[in-house]
């Protein structure tokens, strides 16, 4: 399930000082003016988070929170169509026992019906950092899990999608174990640049899987850095994509401005995505 154009849209926060200095974290102050201050940049497409704390406070998560999205969404022609769930990975349910997983299992279900409700049509769960699967158990856990939830998925019109720090083969393997039609892969050129795979053989290998990309650079083995001062070949990924025929969606997860100037950063990515890719853009 692919959007039939590619859209360039932006990881919400990035438009917002830092919150106690982390790169990504839910936007608590700022998040309503952020959609006025990505249309006047032009963009139209902003991919939410939800992190663990605080979880049930999320707009997503309360009917007057999603009511105000849906309200300043169409207000600023901003469309939300993924989400970047954080909380998966800070506290996943593959990696907990009884009760605390049958309560982590049943939020990951009012999570996607949130995500219903507001149009969300992609949900991103990360097997990174405390998320990343460590055995065969976890992976069965999962896997059984997410099958449980594909009727709820074919309902709503709903893609779940990995972002994962598994080697393109092992991703590869595991995708296939799922059905196409409501999993998919977040390709992550920063990340994947980080763990120095050949962005070749991966989209080569993982392309018609591919529903969802971040669109950040990263030192090799290190942080995320301003795009184009790491290791992420950036116009030969664009490239490689495009004669994959991927036309879904560049969601920028790009490195924060160290000058507070979030806007004029923001443009600038856009302005370089849009002329990678080849398609207009208004700002």
């Amino acid at each position: 399930m692919k959007n039939s154009k590619a859209q360039i849209g932006f990881m919400q926060g990035r438009l917002s000082p830092l919150i106690d200095g982390k790169i990504q974290a839910f936007p608590w102050p700022y998040w309503e003016a952020e959609l006025p201050l990505a249309a006047e940049i032009g963009l139209t497409l902003m991919e939410w988070t939800i992190d663990q704390d605080r979880i049930l406070e999320n707009p997503l998560m309360t009917v007057e929170g999603r009511t105000t999205i849906r309200h300043l969404a169409e207000l600023n022609h901003i469309q939300v169509l993924s989400l970047t769930g954080d909380c998966f990975m800070q506290a996943p349910f593959w990696k907990a026992a009884g009760e605390q997983r049958t309560g982590l299992i049943s939020l990951f279900g009012d999570i996607l019906s949130a995500c219903a409700d507001v149009g969300i049509k992609y949900v991103v769960v990360p097997l990174v950092d405390k998320g990343a699967l460590s055995n065969a158990e976890e992976k069965a856990v999962l896997i059984e899990t997410l099958l449980d939830f594909v009727p709820f998925l074919a309902r709503h019109g709903l893609v779940i999608a990995f972002e994962s720090d598994f080697t393109p083969e092992a991703l590869a393997q595991f995708i296939s174990e799922l059905p196409a039609e409501y999993f998919g892969i977040n390709f992550d050129i920063g990340n994947s640049a980080s763990l120095g795979w050949d962005p070749e053989e991966e989209i080569n290998l993982l392309a018609s899987r591919i529903v969802n990309v971040h669109v950040k650079d990263r030192v090799l083995g290190g942080t995320t850095v301003p795009l184009g001062e790491g290791a992420a070949d950036l116009p030969k990924v664009f490239s490689l994509l495009k004669a994959a025929g991927y036309q879904g969606n560049y969601i920028l997860q790009t490195a924060r401005a160290i000058d507070g100037e979030h806007q004029a950063t923001l443009r600038r990515y856009t302005e370089f995505v849009a002329q990678q890719i080849g398609i207009g853009h208004g700002a």
